[in-house]
C-alpha cells in the first residue's frame, strides 16, 4: 500500500485521474472493503491522493456525462437518465487471454481507421484487456432528428456490434495461428456489448487494479501488438499520453462509421431476430410458472454455485435461461441479485439491474447459446461458453438436448407425466 499512496500522491497521476472524471459520475473502490458511495464525484485534483490515504486502490468512471453526477439515484427511469445525461462517450472492452487482447485491440482500432476515425483513445485495462473509446464530441448532434445524447445505449451497441463484425473473419485468421482448434474468435476474446448500459463504469486512465498490480495506461496505436505489461507497473508508468482527448475531437469524422453500423444491423441483426424468433416458438413453449431449480441443467446449477471468472457472461446467460423457463422479472432479479451474493467478487447491483431493463426492452425472448455438439470430448468445444467458463458437466439427459432451456422444460414434463 506505501507504493500505491506514493504513486497516488504524484501531481500528474492525480491531474490525470481528476481530467478524466469530469463531469462524469465516479466509483472508487477500498480494496478487500469494496466499493465507496455512488453517486460520486472528484471535486479537486488532490481528492485522488486524500482518497488514497483513506485507502482507495482504484477509481471508476462512467461512459456517461451528466448534468450534476450527485442527482442520479437508483432506479431511476428511461427518462429521468436522458433529463440528466449530456453526453456518451463510445467504450470498446476488450478482455480475453492477454495475447489474444491485444490482436482484437489492434482489429478495433484498424476497423475504426478504416471508417475515418482518428479521434479514438486506447488504454490497457490494467490486467488482460483493453479499452479503445471514441468521444462523443466526434458523432453529429442528432441521428434521424433525435438527439445523439439520447440514443445511448443503442446507438453504442450497434456500433460496437458493427465493429465486431467487421473484426471477425480477420481475428480468428490471427487466433487460429496461435489456436488452430479455435472456431469462434470471440468465445476466446471478449468485445463486450453486454456491458454497455447507462452507469456503467470502466477503469479510469491511470488508475490501479487490484487484480494485476499494474496500472491502467493509454498507449499508442502502433505499440497495441508490441505492448507489455511490464510498463503498466507502478515504477514505470507515464502520464504523457491522454485518454479520451475531448479538445482534439474531430467532429466531422464520425457519420460513415455511424452509417455503415445502423445499415448492418437493419440488414443482418433485423434479420437474425425475425428468424431466431421464429425458431422459439417452433421449438419452445414457455412454461405459465417458474420452473422448480430442481430441473435446471448442471451447467446452471454449477455457475450457481458462485464464479471467479465469467460473471457477466453467465449473468446473460442466466437471464435468457430464466425468462424462457417461466420466471417473471421480479423473480428474474431476486434471483440473480442472491446469485451475485455467491461470486467470490460480486458484480454491482447497478449493473444487474441495468442488464435487467435492457431484457425487459427486448420485444422477443433469446435462448441462451446452446450446448456444445461434442459433449463426449469436451476439449474439442473451445468455441463453448459453457465450456469456456468451466460449467459444462454433462449428465445422461444432456447427452439428448440442444439447449439449457430444453433440458429444464423436458426434464420438468419427465418428472409430471
Amino acid at each position: 500500500m506505501d507504493a500505491l499512496l506514493k504513486y497516488y500522491s504524484r501531481r500528474d497521476v492525480q491531474k490525470a485521474i481528476f481530467e478524466s472524471s469530469i463531469n462524469r459520475e465516479i466509483a472508487v473502490k477500498f480494496g478487500e472493503k469494496g466499493f465507496g458511495k455512488r453517486p460520486d464525484i472528484l471535486q479537486y485534483e488532490n481528492d485522488v491522493y486524500e482518497l488514497a490515504k483513506q485507502g482507495a486502490t482504484s477509481f471508476n468512471i462512467s461512459e456517461e456525462r451528466w448534468k450534476n453526477p450527485l442527482s442520479l439515484k437508483t432506479g431511476m427511469n428511461r427518462k429521468q437518465l436522458d433529463n440528466l445525461r449530456t453526453a456518451w462517450d463510445l467504450l470498446i472492452d476488450i478482455d480475453g487471454e492477454f495475447e489474444y487482447s491485444k490482436i482484437a485491440a489492434y482489429l478495433i482500432v484498424e476497423a475504426l481507421k478504416f471508417n475515418n476515425i482518428t479521434s479514438h483513445s486506447i488504454k490497457f485495462s490494467g490486467n488482460r484487456g483493453f479499452h479503445i473509446a471514441l468521444p462523443f464530441e466526434t458523432f453529429p448532434k442528432t441521428l434521424n432528428q433525435i438527439e445523439t445524447k439520447l440514443l445511448f445505449p443503442e446507438s453504442a451497441k450497434i456500433i460496437v456490434g458493427y465493429l465486431k463484425s467487421m473484426i471477425k473473419d480477420h481475428l480468428l485468421e490471427m487466433l487460429l495461428e496461435k489456436d488452430n482448434k479455435i472456431k469462434d474468435p470471440f468465445s476466446m476474446v471478449d468485445v463486450d456489448t453486454v456491458a454497455i448500459s447507462s452507469r456503467h463504469m470502466f477503469r479510469a486512465p491511470y488508475s490501479f487494479n487490484e487484480k494485476s498490480g499494474l496500472i491502467s495506461i493509454p498507449i499508442r496505436n502502433k505499440d497495441i501488438l508490441n505492448f507489455d505489461r511490464e510498463n503498466a507497473k507502478l515504477e514505470n508508468v507515464k502520464t504523457d499520453i491522454k485518454f479520451l482527448d475531448l479538445e482534439n475531437a474531430n467532429a466531422s469524422e464520425s457519420p460513415r462509421l455511424i452509417i455503415q453500423a445502423y445499415d448492418w444491423y437493419h440488414k443482418v441483426i433485423k434479420h437474425e431476430e425475425i428468424n431466431e424468433t421464429k425458431i422459439m416458438k417452433k421449438d419452445f413453449e414457455k412454461p405459465q410458472n417458474a420452473l422448480n431449480e430442481k430441473y435446471f441443467p448442471p451447467c446452471i446449477k454449477n455457475g450457481l454455485l458462485g464464479l471467479d471468472d465469467g460473471k457477466k457472461r453467465f449473468l446473460f446467460i442466466l437471464m435468457n435461461f430464466l425468462k424462457n423457463t417461466g420466471y417473471d422479472y421480479e423473480e428474474i432479479k431476486n434471483f440473480t441479485l442472491n446469485w451475485n451474493k455467491k461470486n467470490k467478487e460480486p458484480l454491482r447491483e447497478n449493473y444487474i439491474v441495468a442488464q435487467l431493463n435492457w431484457h425487459k426492452r427486448q420485444n422477443q425472448n433469446i435462448l441462451p447459446q446452446n450446448c456444445p455438439k461434442d459433449k463426449e470430448n469436451l476439449g474439442n468445444n473451445s468455441d463453448n461458453i459453457y465450456v469456456d467458463i468451466g460449467i459444462c458437466k454433462p449428465d445422461n439427459l444432456c447427452r439428448l438436448i440442444k439447449n439449457p432451456v430444453n433440458y429444464a422444460i423436458r426434464k420438468s414434463r419427465m418428472k409430471s407425466n
